[in-house]
């Protein structure tokens, strides 16, 4: 198969910090995307049979801007978080990334290729995962669509058998290949539908919602499986997911898009940090204490029972706790960072802010 995980293109992005272990600054990015565009025009029109006869002569179209010119660049080996909430552009980026939707204007290269243009050699270097799609044969085992792969990518026997072998014993997949899809759990399915995609070992994974609708062990034996198939191939990830959970396990950087638009790329730590620079105090106390005596020593954030949250500034986390275990019956004591899920609320919230100012 033409290219791999070894390929590398395209100029370099000075001071890039990577995941997976496998950068060196003499190799250049992986993906590059410059002022992409994605724009619709779409019909308006109000309802009722006047204006849908009206509308036979004269429309009128707005234009939506799903995409609105960003920039990012991603090297080999990156494990990076594509996040946004619903209607962002995410998923919309991702097709044009992968070649299946034109952009309206801007430029966009992945392991050296214009997507749009779908050449063989390009696709061969890449795969997009969609939680929500699936491309097993529901009346067929996953072994059948496997196969069927095999012959579509060209993949040598020798090859695919040794493939096969080593995302069984990642993913677990014993027993697995040869039970009809439609007798497969989500969970057992989406698995299989990982393993599907990543036969001709992609050098670039496009992953979009990948553990949505799993249960817990089975979203952390999906990310697990990611951080292990970037680590053993040196493959570069761009994720997209609305579990934090999952940007918080795989990605150290993450790019931020919001109404189309970009609004932070970088570490996730760094923007935690510069989003909502504060700590929780997580105390449960030998006895109750009223919320006046708890909103003593930080903001309470929760309370219930002999448990409380508080929250304080992270240059006093010391002396709160110090104020905290003098002044109150501590049976235990925990410090935590805010959880994600506040952190991306108060940036969208400051993003959209700042955009209607």
């Amino acid at each position: 198969m033409a290219g791999g995980p070894g390929a590398r293109h395209g100029p370099l992005r000075p001071g890039l910090r990577l995941s997976g272990g496998r950068f060196s600054p003499k190799f250049g990015a992986v993906i590059e995307v410059s002022a992409l565009c994605k724009h619709y025009r779409v019909h308006r029109r109000p309802p009722g049979l006047a204006a849908a006869l009206r509308s036979l002569v004269h429309r009128k179209y707005d234009i939506v801007k799903a995409v609105d010119g960003i920039d990012f660049k991603v090297a080999p080996g990156e494990r990076v978080g594509f996040l946004g909430p619903n209607g962002a552009g995410k998923t919309t980026t991702l097709k044009m990334l992968a070649g299946l939707l034109h952009p309206t204007s801007g430029e966009v290269r992945v392991a050296g290729h214009v997507p749009l243009r779908r050449e063989t050699a390009f696709l061969s270097r890449i795969t997009l995962v969609m939680g929500q799609k699936q491309q097993l044969l529901w009346d067929l085992p996953p072994a059948e669509t496997f196969a069927m792969n095999r012959a579509v990518y060209g993949i040598p026997r020798d090859r695919f058998r040794e493939t096969v072998a080593s995302l069984t014993e990642l993913l677990d997949l014993t027993g697995l290949l040869d039970k009809p899809t439609r007798q497969l759990s989500l969970g057992e399915r989406m698995k299989c539908e990982l393993a599907a995609a990543l036969l001709h070992r992609p050098q670039v994974l496009f992953l979009d919602e990948p553990t949505i609708g799993l249960d817990v062990s089975m979203q952390a034996t999906v990310r697990g499986f990611i951080k292990a198939y970037n680590e053993r191939y040196g493959a570069t990830v761009l994720l997209t997911s609305h579990y934090m959970q999952d940007v918080a396990a795989l990605c150290p950087r993450v790019v931020v898009i919001d109404q189309g638009r970009l609004i932070h790329d970088g570490e996730l730590r760094e923007l935690a940090l510069r989003v909502r620079p504060d700590k929780r105090i997580l105390v449960r106390l030998t006895r109750a204490a009223s919320a006046v005596e708890l909103g003593r020593f930080g903001e309470l954030v929760s309370q219930d029972g002999v448990q409380a949250v508080i929250r304080v500034p992270a240059a006093e986390v010391s002396a709160a706790v110090g104020r905290i275990l003098s002044g109150l019956p501590v049976a235990d004591l925990t410090v935590e960072d805010p959880p994600l899920e506040e952190v991306m609320r108060e940036l969208f919230r400051s993003s959209r802010q700042v955009a209607g100012a």
